[in-house]
This record gives C-alpha cells, structure tokens and sequence, in this order.
C-alpha cells in the first residue's frame, strides 16, 4: 500500500514555544515529526483500507426509551439484564522510595486498587450488567488469584474508558481478552455518568446490550420491557451441584488480621447461594473446617453432619423468588448457630417473619458507611445488594445491630435466643475495605458459646 508522509523541522524550539524569550543557542536541538497515512492504490487520500481506531458498534437500550452508542470489547451479541451502577475505585499506582537528602531511588511499591476482575466473579452480579462509575477501568489487567468464583456470571460490563494498556506485575491477560474468552460483553465509550445519574433517578431499569446491526433499536426496546429481573430465581443457576469441602484460607501476603484467630476448629456447613471465595478464605483463616453444600440442600442432612454453625451465603436476585431456601434456613434456625450475608441475610430476615423489598438503585460499591450500633463504629463497607429487609415487619426480640448510613436501610440483625446474627454486605471485602473483618471472630465466638454451654 503506498503511503504519503509529512514531514516538517522545527529548528528553533525555544522560539517557536516562546516567542518572546531569547534563545538557549547551548541546547538547540532539531525535532522532527513524521506523519504518515494509508492511501488507496490511485494514491488519492480518500478510501482508506481501515480505521486505525474502534469505532461505535455497539448499543445499550434501556427501557425507558433512551438509547446510548458505544464501542464493543469481549464478547459480540445480544443480551438482556437490569442495570446497576458500581462505585468501587479501581486503578493502580507506582510510588518510589525515597531515601536520605540525595534523594536516591531505592525501591518502587506498587499500590493497587483494583476490584474489577472480583466484581466481574462475583455471582451476585448474575443478571446485570455492571456499570462502573470509576472512568478508567482495565489498567491492571487481570490475574488467576483475584477470581471470586468458578466463572463471570454477570450479563456485562458498561465503562468510560478502557485502557489501551496493562501495569501490574501480576497482570495475566488484558481484560478485553478475558471477556472474550468467557463470552461476556462489554462496551466503553459511552457516558457512564449521564447513565449513573439516570439510575439514581429513575431507578434500576432494564437494557439490552447489542453489537448486532440487524436489530433495530425498536426490537432491542421491546426486548428491554418484556424482561424483568424480579421474582426470577437466580441462586441455581450460579450455585454448587455437589457438597465439597473447602480447605484455603487467606494467603500469608495479604493476610492481615491473624493475631485475633482462635486455635479451636469449628466445623461449618457453608450454604452456597453464590457464594464468594473470600468468604471461605476468611472463615478458613478463623479456624474453621468448611463444607459447602448447594443451595437446596436439605436442613436434615446438614445437621447429620454435626456442625458447629452454618453459613448463609450471598447470591444474586430476589430473595423471595426462592422458597426453598426460606424453608431450609426456618428448618436450621435455634437447632444451630447461623450467620447469614448479604442475601443470607435477606432470608434470615424473611425466615424470622420479616418481608424484604426492592431498592430503588440499590446498593453496589466499596464505599458505604454503616453504623454498628452494637460497639458505635463507624465501618466502610463494600456491599452489593438489590434487595434490604424492612426492620418494621420483624417479630420482638430480632435485633437491628447494623444500620446504613446512606439511606437508614438495615445492614446487620442479631436474635440471641436463636443464635442469629447477619450482615447485609460484605465483611470479607474483596474487593472494599476491611473494616467488618472482625465479624468471623464474632461469628466463631458465637459458636464457641454455644458449644461450650452445650
């Protein structure tokens, strides 16, 4: 292909940036810049062979009529799925050393930030598609220790801005070829914070994330408002199909709460609705023996294995879309102590008496504060979550021990006469701050109590 090329000098840099400033005649230096562009064989300048840059080929069509043109990455198609906004931050930053008055360079820490590669496992996400409110996503790239599950389970992820480059020394592959090879779609380029506050208003609303051109905007509108989320049990598709065991706990580099672990081994049945794999490591770290078990796993057959405590775990949807698991956690409730999270804790909530409801965007990032009434700590939280219980509708004696501070919804029960205690978000973080971590000590003490009076 011919090509035609431009060149030009600047042979006097300091005057052509500085008019008005003598020139420095010690360092005159001569830059010069060469342009070049594919021509078509004519050598005209016009029919180019391809763009050197992506263009909008994809669209997100939500059901409120509004459509938002972007550019693809991962996987192609078209897909349905309610969309929510994440405010986790996530980068990555490079901090030298600096030591004595010579200002030598000693070293460089890498400093990461990054949640996205757990937010893309995370099977609470099932259903949705992700956008993140944080505007350059991807410059970590991703790892094979970051994955909070077995596989992606959300329907896609919505950015601003996808990096053209990866800076991480633990950076596997880049993260538009992690999407591909999962088939989950992705779109960048598009104005996440005009949707983010569309959400905010409005509320969760449904979309349909396209790269087909043979669907028209009114099709993928019809599909938008033909499909909804509620009452759609999502927890079977994303739990375990047979009860393991799990063994690892929190690696020694990034284990940070070890002088509070108790000696004892405690045996847990761990209730899989979709459950993270930081949670296990955390419970593992405290000194327990873990047993997963699917989400319909008869209550009979968990107390014929004997266990210390159970654990309700996170999951995607509405909680009241799955009976079953309502009745499994009723059947456990006083014959073991329980510790539910995030939709472990909706179903305590309903299996108590309580009744949840959907939020208007809900609650997704690392950033919400919640007060712990119990000791009156302030604690960052990441949280994650569509659904809340209402404290009005609970029986007398169930105990509202966490409250967020966003909006006043409830973020943590106790019942001490059933050994009960929950948390509507994450203690184990992954990614979000650790400030909760010290609620599996408290779930462990629990257990201890109750063992010990036994």
């Amino acid at each position: 292909m011919a090509t035609q090329g431009l060149n030009f000098a600047l042979n006097n840099p300091s005057t052509f940036f500085a008019p008005n400033k003598p020139p420095r005649h010690s360092k005159f230096r001569i830059v010069t810049v060469k342009c070049s562009a594919p021509l078509s064989s004519e050598g005209a300048a016009t029919g180019l062979a391809e763009r050197p840059w992506n263009v909008a080929n994809a669209r997100l069509v939500l059901e409120d009529g509004s459509i938002w043109r972007a550019k693809s990455f991962g996987a192609s198609g078209t897909q349905v799925g309610e969309v929510v906004f994440n405010t986790s931050l996530t980068g990555f930053s490079e901090y030298e050393i600096i030591l004595g008055v010579r200002e030598a360079v000693v070293g460089r820490i890498s400093y990461e930030l990054t949640g996205y590669q757990e937010i893309l496992t995370d099977p609470s996400y099932a259903g949705q598609f992700v956008l993140m409110t944080n505007p350059h996503i991807g410059n970590t790239g991703v790892n094979f220790d970051d994955e909070e599950s077995r596989q992606c389970f959300l329907a896609g992820l919505v950015i601003r801005s996808l990096s053209i480059g990866t800076s991480n020394w633990r950076c596997a592959e880049t993260l538009g070829n992690y999407l591909a090879e999962r088939n989950i779609m992705g779109i960048y380029d598009v104005d996440t914070r005009a949707i983010t506050r569309r959400l905010r208003q409005d509320g969760s609303l449904i979309g349909v994330l396209s790269t087909e051109e043979s669907k028209s905007d009114q099709e993928l509108l019809e599909m938008s408002r033909s499909w909804d989320i509620v009452g759609i049990d999502l927890i079977s598709d994303v739990s375990c199909k047979e009860p393991f065991e799990w063994v690892e706990s929190t690696k020694p580099d990034w284990d940070f709460n070890n002088h509070e672990r108790n000696s004892k081994t405690y045996r847990v049945i761990a209730y899989d609705f979709g459950i993270k794999h930081n949670i296990l490591r955390r419970l593992a770290s405290y000194g327990c023996q873990i047993i997963v078990v699917p989400s319909t796993w008869p209550a009979s057959e968990t107390l014929k294995l004997k266990p210390d405590g159970v654990l309700f775990s996170n999951g995607p949807g509405d909680p009241s879309a799955v009976p079953y698991a309502v009745a499994i956690v009723k059947e456990l409730l006083g014959k073991v102590p329980v510790f539910g999270i995030c939709m472990g804790h909706q179903l305590l909530g309903q299996a108590l008496g309580g009744k949840t409801f959907k939020m208007k965007f809900g609650h997704h990032g690392g950033n919400h504060p919640v007060h712990n009434i119990q000791n009156g700590r302030v604690e960052i939280s990441a949280q994650n979550h569509n659904y809340a219980v209402d404290p009005a509708t609970l029986p007398k004696g169930v105990e509202v021990t966490h409250i967020n501070l966003n909006d006043g919804t409830c973020a943590g029960l106790a019942y001490p006469a059933l050994n009960v205690m929950s948390l509507q978000y994450h203690p184990e973080a992954s990614p979000g701050p650790h400030d909760s971590d010290c609620v599996f000590r408290d779930f462990v003490e629990l257990m201890k109590s109750v063992k010990y009076r036994a």
